[in-house]
């Protein structure tokens, strides 16, 4: 019997070291050379302090700053760990929300989301503004849903209008290689960017 399980033994640790130790290992070096920027998470800093990365959506919620989609992550609750409670893009728990489109908590989101940005004024909702991504995590918005915020973006800072729809079309990031994907804007960018902007 042991002739039979020694060779077991030791290919389960060989391919243990092999695709365990040694692949990653050669994997996160080329990365680090190939692109070193995105190998280290694509971290944005703000004078010098890390302020997040162009990979993770935030939850922005101040009128003044861009908002990003909705998010469906959660966090265990405090009062009962058995339960979870709603926890905006928590990068600890990654997830869309699992909701059927019948579901009464999914419609009510939504229609809530929906009813918001009609008191705002606004009329023509695109799709991403109410709706979460399968991550739950996404940093970007589409172009559409970025530009039904310039009227309270720019009223919150005292900016012309204009003059934030440049900066939304100055952050359009297109189709990868051209073909890959839908237009998009990082929002996480759009708002450091607005955070240089200075009101007249």
């Amino acid at each position: 019997m042991i002739q039979h399980l020694r060779p077991a033994i030791v290919l389960m640790a060989l391919f243990t070291l092999l695709t365990g130790v040694a692949y990653p290992l050669a994997i996160t070096g080329l990365a680090a050379i190939v692109a070193p920027d995105a190998a280290r998470g694509s971290l944005l800093t703000r004078d010098g302090i890390v302020v997040g990365s162009a990979l993770i959506g935030q939850n922005f919620s101040a009128p003044r700053y861009f908002h990003p989609r909705p998010s469906a992550t959660s966090a265990p609750d405090p009062a009962d760990a058995s339960k979870t409670v709603d926890a905006p893009y928590n990068a600890a728990n990654s997830s869309g929300s699992n909701l059927g489109p019948l579901s009464r908590k999914l419609i009510e989101r939504v229609k809530g989301d929906v009813d918001a940005l009609r008191r705002e004024g606004v009329s023509l909702i695109p799709a991403d503004a109410v709706t979460t991504s399968a991550s739950g995590l996404d940093p970007h918005v589409s172009p559409a849903a970025a530009l039904m915020q310039v009227p309270r973006v720019a009223g919150e800072r005292n900016l012309p209008q204009d003059r934030v729809r440049g900066l939304i079309e100055a952050h359009v990031e297109g189709p990868l290689f051209g073909i890959l994907g839908e237009p998009r804007v990082n929002v996480l960018l759009l708002n450091m960017a607005l955070d240089q902007v200075r009101s007249p």
